[in-house]
């Protein structure tokens, strides 16, 4: 039976390695050791022990933002919802590895630094996408495309959270609903609330219902012709 490749073995040698000694004990010497190449070899397939932990961030962001180029102006808030499904199924690609990820980010503080920086570059990449679609300069639309650009990011952390920690099964359905949850707090460019419809009025009296409807129902149409 063939071995996997140099790669994995890298991968699951460092993540073994940091269970055992912790992240800060073991070197990269330890990891090629472990993994049965040579130090080199580690190096032509990440150029730090960091990188084994975060290796396709650049990937990731590169089929985000070209989801989001072939959108139009009409179709921009659903390539949106497809950008960030992609961004999720990539860590539910990788299972039990983004678990072990998500084990080792909470207990070091580097790398949660490094965490926060690549989680920084996702919303930027929204924000600038969702400013271009708004098209319009002014200070206040730029508060609102940070804004929505951070909640959308948020929408799609708070269900891989609870992925990684088992408290989903289904979380691209989750995310799904989590992405019409945010985008309807952002209404799009230029539409106006609708107007119209019924305003109830509350109020206490003697009469009988039966005997009142007939003079709500010729309030209510009188109020239509005006």
């Amino acid at each position: 039976m063939s071995k996997p490749p140099a790669r994995t073995r890298l991968a699951d040698a460092a993540f073994a390695l940091f269970d055992e000694r912790g992240y800060e004990q073991t070197t990269v010497e330890d990891i090629a050791e472990r993994a049965g190449v040579a130090r080199t070899t580690f190096f032509r397939h990440y150029r730090s022990k960091e990188e084994v932990i975060f290796p396709d961030h650049d990937q990731l962001l590169t089929l985000i933002r070209d989801r989001l180029a072939t959108s139009s102006h009409s179709t921009a808030l659903v390539a949106v919802s497809d950008a960030v499904r992609l961004g999720l199924l990539h860590y539910v690609d990788e299972g039990d590895l983004a678990r072990r990820r998500y084990a080792l980010t909470s207990k070091v503080a580097a790398l949660r630094d490094r965490e926060i920086a690549s989680v920084a570059r996702y919303q930027r990449l929204f924000r600038e996408f969702i400013s271009d679609w708004m098209g319009d300069p002014t200070t206040s639309a730029s508060l609102r495309a940070e804004l929505m650009a951070a909640a959308v990011v948020a929408g799609h952390n708070h269900v891989l959270r609870r992925w990684l920690r088992g408290e989903t099964a289904d979380p691209v359905a989750e995310v799904d609903e989590a992405m019409r949850e945010v985008l309807a707090l952002f209404p799009a460019p230029g539409s106006r609330p609708e107007t119209g419809g019924i305003t109830g009025v509350a109020f206490r009296t003697g009469q009988d219902l039966d005997a009142l409807l007939p003079s709500l129902r010729r309030l209510i149409d009188s109020s239509g012709e005006q």
